[in-house]
């Protein structure tokens, strides 16, 4: 009887049990680690940890979806020669955000409560689209719940542009924030979720990829609603406006409730605009370059893209990384330097139009997009005020957006050609970065979008007259280490004319 029990069958059922509570040991330990970071530096009070995790289910949604329909709508339609179908594919992949910029941004800007309860239903929503999709994944309602799937995607981008302010703990500021939040994003969304979900699909089949989704956005849409009611928007909050409006009339009825940005502020984002427009670009026309090779086969293809993307997302963590460690006494100029980088890049790929310079030019657009992104919130941080700071961000955040589909509407439109491609892309961002300088000297070539406005959004001035001072700004205990607060009536750090011309276009609070 003895010797029965500890036979063959027995070891192989002890070995069949330690190796079980070893996997449960790890899998304890990587739950303890992944908590700790997104519990770190007091999220876990403030309400910053919740809205992460609903940060990295929307990342994981959007990279299970394009796991999900990556045979069956992204592919076919850039490898077909019917326009008709270019039409569908260029509608479903940039209306959402031609959506979101000018229509959904400025209606959520305007949302003064139930931003919690909105970022649950774009998750709660999802999950039913993704059910639906996955019933009927070979109709003609495949593009449509693809299309309603990406604009609920980016309107969960603008409100979470709006709540980050409120959410943020003692030890962190808003440029940590957003770059802590990104890099979680990529790595325990986009990377995680989308290996598991080409798994799934590769095990069982593509609609198998879309229950996952709908899963990960119903857990998002409770975890959404345990988000602090401090997120919600406060009784003296303003919303900020991108444009300058003239006449005294127009002037009076807006100054209630909008704020221009500032000239500094702006051109900063006309800056990071040129580079989302490039990412936006690459993203698509890089997939219909692939796809025009003929004579290559799917695996080459597919290795084409895959040096593209590993390009881009390797930027994108180098440029988050070195922003969340860089001093940002000078956001503008960090801007500018990026922009010009890549201008500079895109320039060279023009001229060389290869798949290597393509790569090239991915990761520097994407190192200088991560870049300008950090100096972006930066100067949002120190140059607009508190009650409209949480709006400023999400009108910027719709802004590039609207870049990104502008870029993307190119890469479908230009033909599959390195030299063409590029050369248009040089061509109109170096008009863009030829805005951004001319608006931190107060000039434009975008009336209303430019420089013939304030320094500092409606700032009090104190006397009279073009030489007066300014009233003296309260400090701000939310700025980023580093980030050296502008001195009354100075130059914006990092501003290219340092020159007295604040009252080009001024407007009064």
């Amino acid at each position: 009887m003895r010797e029965a029990a500890t036979g063959p069958n027995s070891r192989a059922a002890g070995n069949s049990r330690r190796a079980a509570a070893s996997t449960r040991r790890a899998a304890g330990s990587v739950g303890r680690g992944a908590r700790r970071v997104f519990h770190a530096d007091g999220a876990d009070r403030s309400g910053l940890a919740p809205l992460s995790y609903v940060t990295v289910a929307n990342f994981a949604c959007d990279a299970i979806l394009a796991v999900a329909l990556a045979n069956t709508l992204f592919f076919s339609a850039a490898t077909a020669e019917s326009r008709g179908n270019v039409a569908l594919y260029l509608l479903v992949t940039v209306a959402p955000f031609a959506l979101i910029a000018p229509v959904i941004g400025p209606a959520l800007d305007r949302l003064r409560s139930g931003r919690r309860l909105t970022v649950s239903l774009t998750f709660t929503l999802r999950a039913v689209l993704a059910v639906i999709l996955a019933l009927n994944f070979d109709s003609w309602l495949l593009y449509p719940l693809a299309l309603g799937m990406l604009v609920l995607s980016k309107t969960f981008g603008v409100v979470k542009a709006s709540i980050t302010p409120h959410v943020l703990p003692p030890a962190l500021d808003l440029v940590r924030t957003n770059s802590r939040l990104t890099v979680l994003g990529h790595v325990c969304g986009s990377v995680v979720a989308g290996a598991a979900a080409a798994a799934v699909a590769w095990i069982w089949h593509s609609q198998a990829a879309l229950w996952l989704l709908a899963a990960v956005a119903l857990v998002a849409a409770y975890v959404a609603m345990t988000i602090p009611p401090r997120a919600e928007a406060s009784h003296d909050e303003e919303s900020a406006t991108l444009r300058v409006e003239r006449g005294s009339l127009t002037r009076g009825l807006k100054a209630v409730l909008t704020r221009p940005l500032g000239r500094g502020v702006l051109a900063t984002l006309w800056a990071e605009a040129l580079m989302r427009f490039m990412t936006g670009f690459l993203t698509l026309f890089l997939a219909f370059v692939a796809k025009a090779q003929e004579n290559a086969s799917a695996i080459e293809q597919a290795g084409l893209l895959a040096i593209a993307g590993a390009a881009g997302g390797l930027g994108t963590f180098a440029g988050n990384a070195v922003g969340a460690r860089l001093p940002l006494g000078r956001p503008g100029r960090i801007a500018t330097v990026s922009a010009g980088a890549a201008l500079s890049t895109a320039v060279v790929a023009a001229f060389l139009g290869s798949l290597w310079m393509a790569a090239v030019f991915a990761l520097v657009a994407a190192i200088g997009s991560a870049l300008g992104k950090v100096a972006l919130d930066s100067s949002i941080q120190t140059d607009i005020p508190d009650a409209a700071r949480s709006s400023a961000f999400g009108r910027s955040e719709t802004a590039l957006q609207l870049a990104w589909v502008f870029g993307g509407a190119l890469g479908v439109l230009l033909p599959p050609d390195f030299t063409i491609g590029f050369s248009v892309v040089a061509v109109v961002s170096a008009l863009m970065f030829t805005q951004s300088l001319l608006t931190a000297r107060g000039s434009t070539l975008v009336p209303g979008l430019g420089g013939n406005r304030p320094r500092f959004p409606g700032e009090p001035r104190v006397g009279e007259g073009p030489g007066a001072p300014r009233a003296p700004r309260a400090p701000d205990s939310t700025l980023a280490p580093g980030v050296v607060p502008h001195a009354p009536g100075g130059p914006t750090p990092g501003d290219p004319d340092e020159s007295d011309d604040d009252d080009v276009g001024r407007i009064e609070p």
